[in-house]
């Protein structure tokens, strides 16, 4: 596409039919670079429906970036709970430090300085500047590749260095020089509400006398994946370990899902684990080595737990024991049960938790 016209005529009636349709959401008509950059770190993985009151309790308890980068992550990552994907979380943490430490405590300006901020690629860079400073820099997100595509008939795998480079030269190519964040929101919106994934209603698209993929009758093809995601099974046995009024807990340090979040002590294995199984797992053994009376009480009904590349297959078995177990390099917290709230925990881990109640 190199028709300036042609440009200029789709980027108009986006932005038109942006101002008669757009959702009104608490992140848009503000330029506030931080509020805006919590809002796309929230939205990347989550539904918009579903954001809007995670958002609004995190930019309560953080209103700042400066609040933000002084809290514990521990306090981050409870205020998080739910959203899933906590690597996000994680990194909005660090990013924030960074942006006390490299840049005064003030958002930066330069797109390439934003880049420099953990978790910030260069969509999230383009719809901070865009958004907050109105520059021109075009976003491109699944909304913005389904739209294009469709549009101009792009056959490009959009998960290949070629097609997101096609893209996101096509994006650029249609943006607004006059207004580079609305036509970003109004594309973006589009894409949400209009130019949707199945069965979109082409008889209400403003853009249906140009659009490729409505006159090829190619609207379900496009846009084109190249890539099939890889599924990873997992079991996971949770020991809910009950001593008086305690349980034990265990942090997630290693590089894995749910990093830094607390769980049940854990027994992963190929599959989910009978009682008889339990009791003859060489790690279930080295738990309770020393104690003197370990009674099962029950194993909960198993949970079948998505992720985007992961299916977890889990249980939760309730064990009560007689005395403390041997915490070796204090692997495990001892938490009293009224306290177990304050932690914060995976969905899955919430859900168990929600049966002990």
């Amino acid at each position: 596409m190199n028709n300036t016209n042609t440009s200029n005529y789709i980027s108009k009636v986006l932005i038109n039919w942006y101002n008669s349709n757009k959702r009104e959401l608490p992140w848009r008509d503000i330029n506030d670079p931080y509020r805006i950059w919590i809002s796309e770190i929230i939205l990347q993985q989550t539904r918009v429906n579903q954001g809007i009151s995670y958002y609004l309790r995190f930019i309560e308890r953080f209103p700042t970036v400066s609040i933000l980068a002084n809290s514990d992550e521990d306090e981050v990552l409870k205020n998080w709970q739910g959203l899933g994907y906590y690597s996000r979380a994680r990194n909005i943490h660090k990013a924030a430090n960074q942006v006390i430490s490299n840049f005064g405590g003030l958002m930066p300006f330069n797109y390439k300085d934003v880049l420099t901020l953990a978790g910030i690629g260069d969509y999230t860079a383009a719809a901070i500047c865009s958004f907050a400073y109105n520059q021109p820099y075009a976003v491109v997100d699944g909304n913005v590749f389904r739209v294009i595509s469709r549009l101009f008939g792009i056959k490009t795998p959009i998960d290949t260095t070629i097609g997101k480079k096609q893209f996101a030269d096509l994006a650029h190519e249609l943006l607004s020089k006059d207004n580079p964040g609305l036509h970003n929101q109004a594309i973006m919106e589009f894409g949400a509400l209009q130019c949707v994934p199945v069965s979109p209603d082409c008889s209400k698209c403003p853009l249906q006398n140009i659009c490729f993929a409505f006159s090829s009758n190619m609207i379900a093809e496009l846009p084109i994946k190249s890539k099939k995601i890889q599924i990873n099974t997992r079991f996971f046995n949770y020991l809910n370990i009950e001593y008086l009024n305690n349980t034990y807990l265990k942090k997630r340090t290693a590089k894995d899902i749910w990093q830094n979040l607390y769980e049940y002590v854990l027994i992963e294995s190929d599959h989910l684990l009978t009682e008889t199984e339990l009791l003859t797992n060489e790690k279930f053994q080295s738990i309770f080595k020393g104690v003197l009376t370990v009674e099962i009480i029950n194993f909960s009904k198993p949970i079948k737990h998505i992720l985007t590349h992961r299916v977890i297959h889990a249980q939760c078995i309730t064990i009560r024991i007689s005395n403390e177990i041997k915490n070796i390099n204090n692997e495990f917290e001892k938490v009293d049960f009224q306290n177990v709230d304050k932690y914060a925990v995976s969905r899955l881990m919430e859900l168990f938790l929600g049966m002990k109640k």
